[in-house]
């Protein structure tokens, strides 16, 4: 049996330049980082030759061709397996239409754990560049890279995404102090409510192809990303949680879909009861509200939003992980 767990992520900025809409004009950046919050995906060799999966169903059949489940079915096909597998998933919160990027978190574990399956060593790099392309070439996915990228390799990152389709992954050179408080400062809710991140993208994708306000918004967008990771290695985080803010403001103005009354409301509240910024995390329209306030605001933050349930979280640095080999072991 082949356990992996791979970390869902939380984004601060720039999300959206990943699109190739934008990067093959402009090179896009995102500053987000891996979260404790994992998904988990178990293989093993089926006594027959059948393939079973269960995820929120439960699928068997004869040959990988034939399952429903369109990202495990190009996973096998891509990787060569076609029947006598058994395989599972769980995650540790809601899986889809968060805005921590399930799907793609969920792609990078099933590659690394089909890869240890078949006694392949991969890369972080392998990892996230060919879950792109499992998402977006094979499944014909409208969506962004950056995910994919910050599930494999973990950690607090600025990632570059370049006209050539390459990706840079640049750790931010915070100290572990300031890393601390910043993780410290952070606040997180989850709303309910769930969207299609897909349908959000495609009509982003389309705009910044067609509107010229639209891709000078996010050019600018991209532009803050450096600024925040300046902020980030300098311990500024009241300028973080000022320029997160900011960030949300210009990122709304992209799409009336973004947000709403309703989560206006909530984010106000949040502002009124002492949080310096925040944003709905992934492409908008529901799921995870993040916040940057000072700890001691974070009750005042929890009463004033107490219909919504909080989730901590911490930093992961680890990316991807096998957490069980019995085959080989480990």
């Amino acid at each position: 049996m082949i356990v992996c767990k791979a970390p869902l992520r939380m984004s601060f900025l720039g999300g959206g330049s990943d699109i190739q809409q934008f990067y093959t004009q402009k090179t896009g950046a995102v500053i987000s980082t891996a979260i404790d919050r994992y998904i988990y995906v178990t293989i093993k060799k089926k006594f027959d030759n059948s393939v079973r999966l269960a995820y929120s169903q439960n699928e068997e059949v004869e040959h990988a061709s034939r399952l429903k489940h369109p990202l495990v079915k190009e996973a096998l096909g891509f990787m060569g397996i076609q029947n006598g597998i058994e395989m599972t998933t769980i995650a540790d919160i809601p899986s889809s239409g968060t805005g921590l990027g399930s799907s793609s978190t969920f792609t990078v574990a099933t590659l690394h754990a089909l890869s240890t399956f078949l006694d392949k060593s991969v890369s972080k790099e392998w990892l996230a560049s060919q879950s792109c392309f499992i998402e977006i070439e094979r499944c014909g996915e409208p969506i962004g890279k950056q995910d994919q990228y910050s599930s494999a390799y973990g950690g607090l990152n600025l990632i570059e995404f370049n006209s050539d389709e390459t990706v840079s992954v640049k750790p931010v050179n915070i100290s572990k102090d300031n890393l601390t408080k910043f993780q410290d400062s952070i606040i997180m809710f989850y709303t309910g409510v769930t969207r299609s991140a897909s349908q959000l993208l495609e009509t982003q994708s389309k705009k910044l192809g067609s509107n010229k306000d639209t891709f000078q918004t996010m050019s600018e967008m991209v532009d803050n990303v450096y600024v925040m990771k300046e902020f980030l290695e300098n311990g500024k985080l009241d300028d973080v949680g000022r320029l997160l803010h900011e960030g949300w403001i210009m990122k709304k103005s992209l799409m009336d879909e973004i947000s709403s009354p309703f989560f206006d409301d909530i984010y106000d509240r949040a502002l009124q009861a002492g949080a310096l910024g925040g944003k709905m995390l992934g492409a908008g329209a529901g799921g995870f509200l993040a916040f940057v306030a000072p700890p001691e605001k974070h009750q005042a933050i929890k009463n004033a939003l107490s219909e919504l349930k909080e989730v901590p979280v911490n930093f992961d640095t680890a990316g991807s992980q096998i957490i069980l080999n019995e085959r080989n072991g480990v």
